[in-house]
Order: C-alpha cells, then sequence, then structure tokens
C-alpha cells in the first residue's frame, strides 16, 4: 500500500490509534482526524474535524486532495456512546448517538465518493462497526442500532458506488483500549471479561487495524459490501454454562 493516502477518523486514540499505527507501517500516509489531538502521533498527519459536521467534513476532503493529490482509502472509524438505559435516555441523547454513528460516518463517506469516483483507481471505504449490532445491546441500545444500520449502510453503498469504490465493514468485538477499565472495570475485570471470549481476551487496536488494512488493500479486491468479523470467536451462549444436562 506504499504511496496511498488514507483518512482515519476519530484515529488519534484506541481504536483508531491502532488503525492509523497499522496503515501508517503498510507505507500508508495517515490522516488522522478528531475534534482533539493526541500527543506523539508519530508519523500520522492530524486534522482537526467534527465528522458531525457537513460542511467541516466536507473541507477535509477537499483540503486532503488538495494536499496529497488524491485520496484512496476512508476508515470511519469515529462514534461510541455513554451508558444510558433507553428507557431514561432524553430524545436529544438518542439523535446524538444516530448523529456521530450512523449519520457521521455517511457524509465522510459521500464526501469521499465524490472525489474517488474521479480517480483512475476509485478508492476504498471501511466502515468500523460493532458487534452491539449484531446481538442485543442493553445499556447502548440505539448505538447497537445505529451500528445494526451502518453495517446495512455499507451494504447498499458498495452496490450504489461500484465499481470505482469499494466498501466494507469490520464488526469490532470488545477491545482493550486505555479506556477499557470504563466498560470492564479492574485488571482482575478485564481479564474475566476476555475469558468470555472463545480465544480467551480482549482484541488489542492493532489487531482491529490489520482487518482494516486487508479491506482497504488489494489483497481484498474482489470484496465489497462485505462484513468482517472480528470478535475473537463472538461469545459463548449463556445456556452452555447454565445447564446440568450430562452427556
Amino acid at each position: 500500500m506504499d504511496g496511498a493516502v488514507a483518512l482515519v477518523t476519530g484515529g488519534v486514540r484506541g481504536v483508531g490509534r491502532g488503525i492509523s499505527t497499522v496503515l501508517r507501517d503498510a507505507g500508508v500516509t495517515v490522516i488522522a482526524c478528531a475534534r482533539h489531538a493526541a500527543d506523539d502521533l508519530d508519523g500520522i498527519a492530524f486534522a482537526e474535524c467534527d465528522v458531525r459536521d457537513a460542511d467541516a467534513v466536507a473541507a477535509l476532503i477537499a483540503e486532503l486532495t488538495r494536499t496529497h493529490g488524491r485520496l484512496d482509502v476512508v476508515v470511519n472509524n469515529a462514534g461510541g456512546s455513554p451508558y444510558a438505559l433507553a428507557a431514561d435516555a432524553s430524545p436529544r441523547f438518542h439523535a446524538k448517538i444516530v448523529e456521530l454513528n450512523l449519520l457521521a460516518p455517511l457524509l465522510v463517506a459521500q464526501a469521499a465518493n465524490a472525489v474517488m469516483q474521479q480517480q483512475h483507481g476509485g478508492g476504498v471505504i471501511v466502515n468500523v462497526s460493532s458487534v452491539s449490532g449484531h446481538r442485543p445491546s442493553p445499556g447502548t441500545a440505539v448505538y447497537g442500532a445505529a451500528k445494526a444500520a451502518l453495517d446495512n449502510l455499507t451494504a447498499s453503498l458498495a452496490v450504489e458506488w461500484a465499481p470505482k469504490v469499494r466498501v466494507n465493514s469490520v464488526v469490532a468485538g470488545m477491545i482493550r483500549t486505555e479506556q477499557a477499565h470504563l466498560h470492564y472495570g479492574d485488571e482482575d475485570g478485564i481479564a474475566a471479561v476476555g475469558r468470555t471470549v472463545p480465544l480467551g481476551r480482549l482484541a488489542e487496536p492493532e489487531e482491529i487495524g490489520r482487518c482494516v488494512a486487508f479491506l482497504a488493500s488489494p489483497m481484498a479486491s474482489y470484496v465489497s459490501g462485505a462484513t468482517l468479523l472480528a470478535h475473537g470467536g463472538g461469545e459463548r451462549p449463556a445456556f452452555l454454562d447454565a445447564s446440568n444436562a450430562k452427556e
């Protein structure tokens, strides 16, 4: 992927930092955008942008194209949600979660597609989704619904924008980031949660990055409209632990 130019939204911390790092190490010129910069980006360029703002997104894509002459890869990673029970959260809260996790990726993808359609080699868009969109997501119900919608959007855009632009998503499972303790507790809690995954641990951000890099690379040249599961085998069904049946 030497010489390719990539934009990673939310690419300065957590999973986004892992994605940016893997792409950088693959020879890609990486621009990570976020609302706030991070320290020691180490060869990763930074651009300030609120991806929920259509004008800011359009300006960012235009500037990247002017500066680098092309835009080959866009990774829609920015997203997330605080814990809030659906019965208690306000309509404004729900709207903001959908805006960040569904509408913002669409804004970025639209602006990127307009550039990629004019390039000889087209381009690739990778949306970072979540297992929350494929199973119940209590406490983050609207986030899960938005991620499910993002996967459906991925499939639709892959059809609309073919053959110049490939669009795929990575369905990420539980990941050990610098904020893992907020979701899973202390080290014992993180380890206990990891044991619920068939592979026995949480993912590292770079492991999600490698999945993104594959989908963005020529190795995935015939992959579009796909969802790549990166969840360590999923979740062990609860009934297996509850059952006292004998073999």
